[in-house]
């Protein structure tokens, strides 16, 4: 997920291109979307970091490197360092000021950013590998290497570096109302970052899922491979799940930049972000869990620490004893 604004959170931009920072909201956080919000983005970090972190601890160190591990790696990383900075936008939205100085202002919408454009063009990579190996399944073979992946990887976050410089050289913090916000000058400055975000971290993006899509299914529906239902559903399953979490924050993006839609945009902007944001708990499910490598690594640890659990209940249990003592009370000896 990626905000040109923190403050979007809680705030609303009633001059999209003015300098001037939104008002100092309340001290406490005490209504009940405020509550909702910071509830749900402390959800997101929890669910994100732990599912995440359980991906990039397969992924690199458990299993196999290969080029689909890459993948699986790369965007559980982008994903994990953006719940790893949330808890600076929940302790913006409780407190309603910044307290975090001007770099990190600055460094958590880059890495809000950068998190948004990374994961998206992954996902861009995973599913235009995934119809290279079902299209062409014998170049694959040969032209698939791990040292390419690792290019592809680097040259995606790369791009999503300089992507995230635009948006991020104009926060700045207000000195009256602390508030974290988007400094834009002229109107052509907002306009410019929001429509560079939609068109490359959206429109191109989900076209080309689309179609890697569309060619796999063909290809699929004319061979053996097709037997099941399941694949058809599972590629539902990601393009849906894709839409859902970034459509809405980009149309509400696009609305900020007409006055006459101000009085939608603070209550639209504050759901579609934290949609935007729960994209980065669902990855590890949608793309990382799926595979089979993954799910047995998953079930092989819960079961380890399921088994951990019940050996020491069953310890605690043999050398505890109960006993009825002369006097009539209970003693427990160990």
């Amino acid at each position: 997920m990626a905000s040109d604004e923190l403050s979007d959170y809680y705030d609303s931009i009633t001059v999209p291109y003015s300098s001037v920072p939104p008002p100092k909201a309340p001290a406490h956080c005490t209504d009940v979307t405020c509550v909702l919000l910071a509830t749900a983005n402390v959800i997101i970090v929890l669910l994100g970091i732990i599912g995440n972190g359980l991906v990039i601890w397969i992924a690199g160190f458990k299993i196999k490197k290969t080029v689909n591990t890459v993948w699986y790696l790369s965007l559980a990383v982008s994903d994990f360092l953006f719940c790893a900075f949330l808890p600076l936008s929940i302790g913006y939205i409780i407190k309603s000021e910044w307290e975090f100085g001007l770099f990190m202002c600055k460094f958590a919408s880059f890495i809000l950013s950068l998190n948004m454009f990374s994961s998206i063009f992954l996902l861009v990579i995973i599913s235009m590998d995934r119809c290279i190996v079902v299209i062409l399944p014998v170049w694959a073979q040969n032209k698939r290497t791990l040292r390419r992946a690792l290019v592809m990887v680097l040259l995606a976050w790369i791009a999503s570096a300089l992507l995230s410089l635009p948006a991020t050289i104009f926060q700045d913090i207000d000195t009256n109302t602390n508030k974290c916000f988007s400094n834009y000058s002229y109107e052509i400055e907002h306009v410019a970052v929001t429509v560079c975000r939609f068109i490359f971290g959206f429109v191109i993006p989900f076209l080309i899922i689309i179609t890697c899509y569309i060619l796999i299914i063909r290809k699929l529906r004319n061979n053996q491979m097709a037997r099941s239902n399941k694949p058809f559903k599972v590629m539902t399953t990601l393009i849906v799940a894709f839409f859902i979490c970034w459509m809405p924050y980009h149309i509400f993006k696009l609305l900020e930049l007409d006055l006459k839609y101000e009085h939608v945009i603070p209550a639209g902007q504050k759901f579609a972000i934290t949609l935007a944001g729960a994209n980065s708990f669902m990855n590890p499910l949608l793309y990382a869990f799926m595979g089979k490598d993954f799910k047995r690594k998953c079930y092989a640890i819960l079961s380890k620490i399921e088994s951990t659990f019940e050996e020491e209940a069953r310890s605690t249990l043999r050398g505890t004893s109960i006993t009825n003592s002369g006097d009539g009370k209970l003693s427990t000896a160990v």
